[in-house]
Order: structure tokens, then sequence, then C-alpha cells
């Protein structure tokens, strides 16, 4: 059976958490989300380049996370978000490094002001967007979406 995005209308196939085409959230359809897991295994990066696994409840938890649902061929890649200010750009040591040409060497910042986060876009070129609405400065709830460039990351907390 078909899944049809909400958003662009795109036919996506059977059990797809996002849409393929725009990235959009398919609000559980697929057969992962009825069985209540995960489509998306989630790592960092180490040092050396190797992928470790993490448990993404473990990470929030302690705090907030950025997980990379599209884009870069890094699908499941996660940022936890411990301190105050977290660089998101093309720069090689942003706290978020997304190496592509859509995204600007300082394209973003996430800020905590009191308890909460905040998404600041660093007047990049080609804009920062949460849910989908460019934005110039954005307080982030869980499950918001974030695009930065080509990429998309889902900001979790609890």
């Amino acid at each position: 059976m078909a899944v049809h995005c909400p958003e662009c209308a795109f036919v996506n196939t059977d059990g797809a958490n996002y849409c393929q085409k725009c990235g959009a959230y398919l609000g559980g359809t697929g057969t992962d989300a009825a069985a209540g897991e995960s489509s998306t295994a989630t790592y960092r990066v180490g040092e050396t380049g190797e992928f470790i696994p993490v448990d993404l409840e473990e990470i929030v938890a302690k705090g907030a996370a950025l997980v990379i649902r599209a884009g870069g061929g890094r699908v499941g890649e996660s940022f936890p978000l411990d301190g105050e200010r977290h660089s998101i750009g093309r720069r090689p040591d942003s706290a978020v490094f997304l190496d592509d040409v859509t995204v600007s060497r300082d394209h973003a910042l996430m800020v905590r002001r009191g308890g909460d986060w905040y998404l600041d876009d660093l007047g990049s070129l080609n804009g920062t967007y949460v849910n989908r609405q460019r934005i110039e400065s954005q307080r982030l709830e869980d499950g918001d979406e974030l695009q930065v460039g080509k990429y998309k990351l889902t900001f979790l907390t609890r």
C-alpha cells in the first residue's frame, strides 16, 4: 500500500515514516511506526571517523539533541546539545558541521535562553527554516523540523 505525503502528495513506498521527496513526517503510517519503533538508527561520529551507535532516549534525558533526518548521506547522525551555544555551518570547527555548498560557513546558531533552545539564522544565503517556515530566530519545541541548506534535522528534547 502506498503512503501519500500530506505536505507534497508524493507517493511513498509502504513502510515509510518520512516523505522521500520533501522529508515531511507521514504521521506514523509506516510499518515501523505501527510497531512503535523508529526506523532511523542514530549515531555519532567518533574522533577517528567511526560510527558510534547512540540511544537517543539516553541523550535526550540529559538535555536536547539534533538528529539528521535527510541530506548528505548522514541520516541518523546525532548531535547532543550540551552547553549554551552550538554553531551550525560549513566551517569545519562548527559544532554541527554540514559540508555542502547549500550551507553557509556560519549558517545558524543554537542558543539556550533561560530553559529554552532557540535557533538563530546568522544571515545565511539560503535561509534557515523551522517547520518549513523561514526564520530569523525561533524558540524550538520537541519534534520541530529544522532545515539548513539541503539538510533536514529534528530537534529532540524532553
